[in-house]
């Protein structure tokens, strides 16, 4: 399960890494995070426990690294869907197809990704609040087409609406359903963006001076 860049991409210590990273998301998906253990992840890589220890200092250090990468590649499949021949409203819903369409195609890595980066401390935490600035760029860069400007904190909060949504559907086990929403949630993206639009302050007109 391969959720990292193509393997001509990295150098030899790359390449190790990577296929730690592959182990785990193997691992997860067969047993489970809590129940994977370092040498499980070493065994489905096919290295040693020294080689893991090379790479990360622990088990959380590794799934922290793994929930990076897929949620890089997640957004990557958004940014990739955008056709500009398209018009913007079609952009939006092709953009979160997707993206829903790419993590049901891994419900239980997905469900081990979005639930456990929260019980992994600040250092998990702080990734997934990466992830959401990152996912909020992407939906700011949307906005900016439309000509609204979307402040971080209004950008990530329709990120984390996107993540809540995720989310739902994981605790509902219906991710592989996931992209039959993607109607509903782009335009629940749209009108956010469109309805901030409309309650922009407009620039007001110098008042006109009096004349005699």
């Amino acid at each position: 399960m391969d959720l990292a860049k193509p393997a001509h991409a990295y150098s030899s210590a790359q390449h190790h890494r990577r296929r730690l990273l592959d182990g785990l998301a193997v691992s997860v998906a067969r047993r489970g995070y809590s129940d994977t253990t370092i040498s499980d992840i070493a065994a489905a890589a096919r290295v040693s426990k020294r080689t893991f220890y090379e790479h990360f200092s622990s088990k959380q250090q590794c799934m922290i690294a793994l929930y990076e990468s897929a949620s890089e590649l997640s957004r990557r499949q958004m940014e990739v869907a955008i056709d500009e021949s398209l018009g913007w409203p079609e952009q939006v819903e092709a953009a979160v197809r997707r993206y829903f369409n790419h993590l049901s195609m891994h419900p239980v890595l997905m469900r081990a990704l979005f639930m456990e980066i929260l019980s992994l401390g600040p250092d998990g935490l702080k990734a997934r609040r990466d992830n959401l600035n990152a996912l909020a760029g992407t939906i700011a860069r949307s906005a900016g087409t439309q000509g609204v400007t979307l402040s971080l904190p209004q950008a990530a909060s329709l990120a984390g609406m996107l993540s809540e949504w995720v989310l739902l559907a994981i605790e509902e086990d219906r991710v592989a359903a996931l992209p039959d929403d993607a109607p509903v949630v782009a335009a629940m993206l749209r009108a956010a963006i469109v309805g901030h639009k409309l309650i922009e302050p407009q620039p007001t007109q110098p008042p006109q001076s009096a004349t005699a």
